[in-house]
C-alpha cells in the first residue's frame, strides 16, 4: 500500500489527538446542577428579594470557583412578587423542571404559606430564606420544607422583653395587615403582652393596599397609647408613620422585622427618627465571616445589602452542601437537607423535627439619624437620646435629634 504524504500523517495524527483531548475534556467536565431562588424581583419589595437573590447567586459563584467543587451551580431565578398566586405559580415551575434539584424560597409569609403543598406534593426541598410565619415550618410535617431564619415567635418574644421588660411601656394599640403574616405577629406578640399583664387599649387590621389610616388613627390618638406596634411591611409601615405625625400621636412606634429595610428611613427621613423594630440576626460586622461576604457582595453588586441578604446566602450554603454529600437526588436531598447541622455567616444552622433553624438570633434595631442601628450600640440605649414614646411617658414634648 503507498504510503501517505507525511504531511496528511501529519494532519491525520492532529486530527485524532484533537479529538482525543475533547473526549478527555468532556470526561473531566462537571455536571451542571440547577437550583433555584424564588422571591419579590419585582414590586414593591423588589429591593429585598433583588439583594437576596444576589446573596445566593454570591454563594453558587464562590462554590464554583472554590476547586472543591463535584458540580457546576446554575441559578434559575424566579419572581413571586410578594403574591401568593405568582408564588404558587413560581413554585410549580421550579418543582416541574427536573433539572433543578433545590430551591432557596420566599421573603413573603403568605407566599411560603401557600407553596408549602406544592414543593411536598412534588417532592422538591425548599429552604426558606426570609419569611417569618411559624406555621410554614410548624404547621405541617413536610420535610420538603426548611427554614435557616428564625420566626415571629422568637421576634416577639424579644420585642416585649425589650420594650415592656426593660423599658417599661405598658398601654398598646396594635395595628396589623390582615395578611397570614400580619396575623401571626398580632397572635404572638398579643401572647407576650397579656403574659406580663401589659394593657392592649385597640387592635385593628388593615389591608395591603390601604392607604389611608386617618379613621384608625384618629381612634388611637383618643385612646392616648404609649406604643403603636405595626405587624407587617415597610410599604404600609411608612404610610401609617407619616399619617400619624401628621395628626400628631406622640406613641412610640415599634414594628417588626417586616419594615426592617432602608427604604423605610430613606422614605420617612427625620420621621423615621427614634423607631424600633426587630430582625433575626446581628449585624453583618458581628457575624463571623460577615465582614468578607459583605465585602465579596459590594464587589459583585451594586445593590444594597438588605436585611435577610445573610440568610438567602446561608441557605444557597446548606443546598449545595446538601448536593456535594448526596448528588443532585430530590428525593435524597429532601433528606439530607432536613438534617442540616452546620455553620454558616448567620451562626449555628440545624433543623429540628419540624424543619426549624433552632438556633435563632434576634436583633432589636432603632432608627438613628437615618440609618437602622442595633439597640444596645444606639444613643437610645446609652441615654444620649430620649425615645418618643418615653418622652411620652415622662409627660416632656419630644425633640427629634435627628438633623439632616
Amino acid at each position: 500500500m503507498p504510503r501517505l504524504p507525511r504531511t496528511i500523517t501529519a494532519a491525520l495524527t492532529a486530527l485524532v489527538l484533537i479529538a482525543a483531548m475533547g473526549l478527555f475534556s468532556a470526561a473531566l467536565a462537571k455536571e451542571t446542577v440547577k437550583v433555584s431562588f424564588i422571591g419579590p424581583l419585582t414590586g414593591k419589595h423588589a429591593k429585598m428579594g433583588l439583594s437576596c437573590k444576589n446573596a445566593f447567586q454570591l454563594a453558587v459563584d464562590q462554590w464554583n470557583a472554590s476547586g472543591k467543587n463535584k458540580y457546576e451551580y446554575e441559578v434559575v431565578a424566579l419572581d413571586d412578587e410578594c403574591v401568593p398566586a405568582k408564588g404558587v405559580q413560581a413554585a410549580t415551575k421550579a418543582c416541574s423542571d427536573p433539572d433543578i434539584v433545590a430551591s432557596a424560597s420566599h421573603y413573603c409569609s403568605m407566599v411560603a404559606i401557600t407553596t408549602t403543598e406544592v414543593f411536598h406534593r412534588f417532592g422538591l426541598s425548599s429552604t426558606v430564606w426570609g419569611a417569618v410565619l411559624p406555621a410554614i415550618t410548624y404547621g405541617n410535617e413536610y420535610k420538603e420544607i426548611c427554614r435557616v431564619n428564625g420566626t415571629q415567635v422568637e421576634q416577639n418574644k424579644f420585642n416585649a422583653e425589650l420594650v415592656v421588660d426593660k423599658l417599661g411601656f405598658n398601654k398598646f394599640c396594635i395595628i396589623h395587615d390582615t395578611t397570614d403574616y400580619g396575623r401571626g405577629h398580632l397572635e404572638y406578640f398579643e401572647a407576650e403582652l397579656k403574659a406580663r399583664n401589659a394593657e392592649i387599649l385597640g387592635v385593628y387590621g388593615v389591608s395591603m393596599e390601604q392607604k389611608d389610616f386617618s379613621t384608625i388613627l384618629s381612634k388611637i390618638k383618643s385612646l392616648n397609647p404609649e406604643v403603636v406596634y405595626f405587624g407587617g411591611l415597610t410599604p404600609t409601615g411608612v404610610l401609617i408613620k407619616s399619617q400619624m405625625d401628621k395628626l400628631g400621636i406622640p406613641a412610640q412606634f415599634l414594628g417588626t422585622s417586616g419594615i426592617k429595610a432602608d427604604d423605610f428611613n430613606s422614605a420617612l427621613a427625620r420621621h423615621a427618627e427614634g423607631v424600633i423594630c426587630m430582625l433575626d440576626g446581628a449585624p453583618i460586622e458581628n457575624l463571623e465571616g460577615g465582614p468578607e461576604f459583605a465585602a465579596a457582595y459590594a464587589k459583585a453588586f451594586d445593590t444594597p445589602l438588605e436585611a435577610y441578604a445573610p440568610f438567602a446566602y446561608s441557605a444557597g450554603n446548606v443546598i449545595m452542601k446538601a448536593v456535594e454529600k448526596v448528588g443532585p437526588d430530590r428525593a435524597k436531598l429532601v433528606d439530607a437537607i432536613d438534617k442540616t447541622d452546620t455553620y454558616d455567616i448567620i451562626g449555628h444552622i440545624h433543623f429540628n423535627e419540624y424543619g426549624q433553624n433552632d438556633t435563632p438570633l434576634v436583633t432589636a434595631y432603632v432608627s438613628q439619624d437615618g440609618k437602622w442601628v442595633p439597640w444596645e450600640d444606639s444613643e437610645y440605649a446609652s441615654g444620649k437620646r430620649m425615645l418618643p414614646g418615653l418622652a411620652l411617658k415622662k409627660g416632656v414634648e419630644w425633640q427629634n435629634p435627628y438633623t439632616p
